[in-house]
């Protein structure tokens, strides 16, 4: 059996303690989310949950529905998915915490490995940080970069990836300003002249846009949100002793293309809704497709 690394033995020294919550204590806490944003959900009567799988989807603006889709999949399924976050979260005192006690590990390469090693399901958006910080203008791209890391870990792994989209939480609110327009102004670029301020934002994708919701404020509109979980997509075509570079992004374009396939579908979905939806959610909540 090969040696574990120092990384690989902290993570099983740091999972070895978890317990998640209670189902009916997240219900409970995500209750006025609920009922502010009357999520819908498609997909998921015809997956068998009881297998582990990578679910992996696009990244909403501020991660804000997250919280609901952890919720339904715990509360109707059983299933209480382990979320790979970015470092940041797990240096902000207090949330952090938060984050680990429902699950959520730092988004490591040794922790998914050991994740998958327990038989886990994992949940993981490979946009990250920077699909959290949206711009005007990728509501709906998903952000990947060249990153290739979960199909790597899946393959390596044996995992099925179950591939989801989520439409609606970024039309909670409009972006005035966003990390282009801030790179972009005379301050910045004056106080960024070595070059060390955008390297600490990692090119503006820390970098939080300045939004609004109803009216002026930061209260959220109450836009719908919509889930849609698709087939699972089996990594065993690609197992072998050597992966290489052209099965990694066999693997994340399919997925890729199955989480785009799926964010039409729920588009579609949510025009067809839309008359349906009581007159002050129309009011608070326009669609601006």
């Amino acid at each position: 059996m090969a040696r574990l690394t120092r990384a690989e033995q902290l993570a099983q020294q740091a999972f070895g303690d978890f317990k998640a919550p209670s189902a009916k204590k997240l219900h409970r806490l995500m209750a006025p989310m609920r009922a502010w944003f009357s999520p819908q959900f498609y997909g998921l009567d015809s997956l068998d949950l009881k297998r582990p799988a990578l679910f992996v989807g696009n990244h909403a603006l501020f991660s804000i529905d997250a919280g609901l889709m952890l919720d339904h999949l715990y509360t109707h399924y059983g299933v209480l998915p382990r979320s790979l976050g970015d470092h940041l979260h797990f240096r902000i005192p207090g949330w952090g915490q938060a984050v680990t006690d429902y699950g959520g590990v730092e988004g490591t390469p040794e922790n998914c490995s050991e994740l998958m090693r327990r038989g886990e399901s994992i949940l993981v958006f490979p946009g990250g940080a920077r699909e959290v910080n949206r711009r005007k203008s990728d509501r709906y791209e998903v952000i990947w970069k060249q990153r290739t890391g979960f199909a790597r870990l899946a393959i390596q792994h044996g995992y099925d990836i179950i591939p989801f989209a989520s439409v609606g939480a970024n039309e909670s609110y409009e972006i005035v300003l966003d990390a282009d327009d801030v790179r972009s102004s005379t301050l910045w670029q004056w106080l960024d002249r070595g070059g060390r301020l955008n390297k600490l934002v990692r090119d503006g994708d820390l970098l939080s846009p300045v939004v609004k919701g109803i009216g002026p404020t930061l209260l959220p509109r109450p836009q719908p949100f919509y889930f849609a979980f698709g087939e699972r997509i089996s990594t065993a075509p690609w197992q072998t002793e050597a992966v290489d570079q052209s099965s990694l992004w066999a693997v994340r374009d399919q997925t890729e293309r199955a989480i785009h396939s799926l964010m039409a579908q729920l588009q579609v979905q949510r025009q067809i809704d839309q008359p349906k939806w009581p007159a002050w959610r129309r009011w608070l909540a326009p669609l601006q497709d």
